[in-house]
């Protein structure tokens, strides 16, 4: 990872600072139901405004194919105002005259949001004479949106090459934290990586083994390297098709001096809902009609073990079905053995992705890890060791 500029760089005081937020936040019925992503960004929208800056606000909500009012980003007026302290200015587009008014009518620290900048389709296609139409805005441009990072769209990497530009505080620690963990991390470093398939994260697992000391798979992609190494799996989640592939994963880890933890016992179910009956068995004793929808609590001990040893864990994907008890057990045990690690600053832990964040909110230590990326497709780019236009766009 290149080094980038931060806002520490930027003299802001009386100048347009175009921000591109992610407030791309879940809403229903015209409300905004979780104002994690607004709550995430205010702290660099209001060191700006605090320094002097104008702030103009560009972020998009939803996918609308062209302007559609269902898609309009006036709901989110309210919980911004509140997130930063102080009203928020509205224009009803991100172009052109009425998005000109707005920010030549901006005083010194204060702020104006933009409309959704996928109502206009070169957003999305890059558009060189769209992002111009955007730099006329500002004088400054700030990426705080790393969770867009792996889009090369207009304003989240055109604008960049059109004016000068930095890392947001969020942008910051969260390539912060992914420099730590896998850039340059303490060793050794462990990764526990979950899911369903092997087949949506083969570039992920490929870049893992050659990076990383200890790898751990869960979930139902744990089958699928049980099934290549010849055990019966029953009636479990397994791509069978993959076990080649498996194999592969698993001589290039070998080459490469990199550990594989695969579960050594599980806990099986012949149905799959709230307190279906359960037992756990050795991963090769699985009976045919059974499906392994968790790790056994001997898989656990040894993975805590393990990373008791560790000092760095990158984390994406739950160990089992975390959904629906008792399937939780696995992923809830060791996330909540590595939040200790980390509070007694043992270990290093950097965690993302969807279900990833959901799992490790359902264990309770979603606060306790050093670092939870909410960046979805971004941070899974990332660990499979992709180049993120928005974020290389900002190197220095």
């Amino acid at each position: 990872m290149a080094g980038f500029r931060t806002i520490d760089q930027l003299e802001v005081a009386g100048k347009r600072v175009l921000v591109r937020a992610d407030l791309n936040v879940p809403a229903k019925d015209g409300k905004v139901t979780d104002t994690t992503r607004i709550d995430r960004s205010a702290a660099t929208i209001k060191e700006l405004a605090g320094r002097g800056a104008r702030v103009v606000i560009l972020t998009h909500f939803g996918r609308p194919k062209g302007r559609d009012e269902k898609f309009s980003q006036r709901l989110l007026i309210e919980p911004l105002s509140q997130a930063i302290g102080q009203p928020v200015a509205w224009a009803d587009d991100c172009v052109g005259p009425a998005a000109e008014m707005i920010v030549n009518g901006l005083g010194e620290g204060q702020v104006a949001l933009l409309e959704n900048v996928r109502f206009h389709p070169e957003e999305e296609k890059n558009d060189p004479g769209f992002a111009r139409q955007l730099a006329v805005l500002g004088d400054l441009y700030v990426n705080d949106a790393f969770s867009t990072a792996h889009r090369a769209h207009a304003s989240t990497e055109g604008l960049a090459h059109l004016l000068p530009s930095a890392a947001g505080r969020l942008m910051q620690a969260e390539l912060e934290a992914l420099g730590r963990a896998l850039e340059k991390p303490e060793r050794p470093l462990a990764a526990v990586v979950g899911g369903a398939k092997v087949s949506t994260k083969l570039d992920l697992l490929g870049n893992m083994v050659g990076r990383v000391d200890l790898l751990i798979i869960g979930g139902g992609m744990a089958n699928t390297f049980l099934n290549a190494l010849g055990k019966d799996v029953g009636k479990s989640l397994c791509e069978k098709d993959m076990a080649d592939t498996a194999r592969e994963i698993m001589d290039k880890a070998r080459t490469g001096g990199c550990a594989i933890v695969l579960p050594s016992d599980a806990v099986i179910a012949r149905e799959f809902k709230e307190g279906a009956a359960s037992e756990v068995v050795p991963v090769d004793r699985v009976p045919a009609d059974a499906m392994i929808l968790d790790a056994g609590p001997a898989s656990v001990a040894d993975i805590i073990g393990r990373l008791s040893g560790c000092r760095t864990l990158v984390w994406n994907g739950p160990l089992g079905a975390f959904e629906i008890a008792p399937f939780d057990a696995a992923t809830n045990a060791v996330a909540q053995a590595a939040a200790k690690l980390t509070g007694e600053g043992k270990l290093l832990t950097v965690a993302g992705g969807g279900d990833t964040v959901a799992a490790l909110a359902h264990a309770g230590v979603e606060d306790r890890f050093s670092y939870v990326s909410t960046a979805g497709g971004a941070f899974l780019e990332w660990l499979e060791g992709k180049e993120l236009p928005g974020v290389a766009a900002l190197a220095v």
